[in-house]
């Protein structure tokens, strides 16, 4: 019997992660705490990455590695962001597991959720970043004080 080969990686479907995650041409987008080696694979035209919380990003994506992390940053790392949309990443179980991080505290989806609700942030959308991380896009809360600031490309 011959094995199947499967039509793309485990767990995910075949649409290209930029898309998936709302990057359009132009966009800046900050990676906050991306783990060594994340790609975000080929990027539209005259798209920007910048690692970490700096600068004025039109898209912000975080990689949460534990529960305390979510907790003392959310706060922090929402008003980064500004009103731009807010990817909050976290661990896959199985994949924690298979890295030997099945102890830590990591947080599960309805942590992330729950963190970005108190936090003034609605969600909006789930998805398979890749085989170890899953992600939450939250925007702020429809009359929330945090506001859009200008000068983002590809809004």
């Amino acid at each position: 019997m011959r094995a199947l080969k499967p039509s793309g990686p485990a767990g995910y479907s075949g649409t290209p992660l930029p898309r998936k995650l709302g990057i359009k041409p132009g966009m800046t987008v900050a990676l906050v705490s991306a783990p060594t080696g994340f790609s975000l694979g080929e990027l539209p035209v005259g798209t920007k990455v910048r690692r970490g919380a700096r600068g004025r990003p039109a898209l912000v994506i975080w990689f949460v590695s534990s529960r305390t992390e979510l907790g003392w940053e959310i706060r922090r790392i929402a008003g980064f962001a500004a009103g731009a949309p807010l990817w909050i990443a976290w661990r896959k179980q199985a994949a924690r597991a298979v890295r030997g991080r099945a102890g830590v505290a990591a947080p599960s989806e309805s942590a992330v959720r729950e963190a970005g609700l108190e936090a003034g942030l609605v969600d909006h959308k789930v998805c398979a970043i890749d085989q170890e991380w899953s992600g939450l896009l939250f925007a702020p809360r429809r009359g929330s004080q945090a506001t859009s600031r200008s000068g983002r490309t590809g809004r």
